[in-house]
């Protein structure tokens, strides 16, 4: 079972937008967000950082792509990585670490081989909003890079939709 939300690539022209999107809302609404990422290796933060006044709003990203790194600093519990409960923790770690008041995790297993028993495209993602965490799980289809970037694009539009739903007081 696929559940693609497109599917072609976004080039990264679509992805900045949609960065620069989420800037406006989150400077609007004086939000701060922050990332802790596998399977994506960086890219959502270094998408988020191209963004329109970043250094206002986004925190900082962890890219904890290593096992270890994943239990030390980010508290994963042992066991697998890629599962609900590490994407859930990520978050939070995520959150906690960077002050963020939104912050985004993903941990997953892009391909080509299955991991930890999950077959390749299954992703994880993690989103604490203001203390509360939410998770979800996709399956992308495609290459490697295919979920690689089907994964940071779905990120973006998490923070987005979270974005735009916090109403201020």
């Amino acid at each position: 079972m696929h559940d693609d939300p497109r599917p072609e690539m976004l080039t990264d022209q679509d992805l900045d937008e949609l960065c620069r999107q989420l800037a406006a809302v989150v400077t609007e609404r004086g939000l701060t967000v922050a990332t802790a990422e596998s399977l994506t290796a960086g890219n959502i933060a270094a998408h988020l950082g191209k963004a329109p006044d970043a250094g206002s709003w986004f925190s900082g990203g962890v890219v904890a792509y290593s096992r270890v790194v994943k239990h030390s600093l980010l508290h994963v519990p042992d066991g697998p990585v890629v599962c609900e409960e590490a994407a859930r923790v990520m978050a939070h770690s995520a959150a906690t670490l960077m002050g963020a008041t939104l912050a985004i995790s993903v941990t997953g297993e892009a391909g080509p081989d299955p991991q930890e028993n999950e077959p390749p495209g299954t992703v994880w993602f993690g989103v604490v909003d203001h203390g509360t965490c939410e998770t979800e799980k996709r399956v992308f289809s495609g290459a490697p890079e295919a979920v690689v970037c089907a994964t940071v694009e779905h990120a973006i539009r998490v923070l987005l939709r979270h974005a735009a739903a916090i109403t201020t007081t």
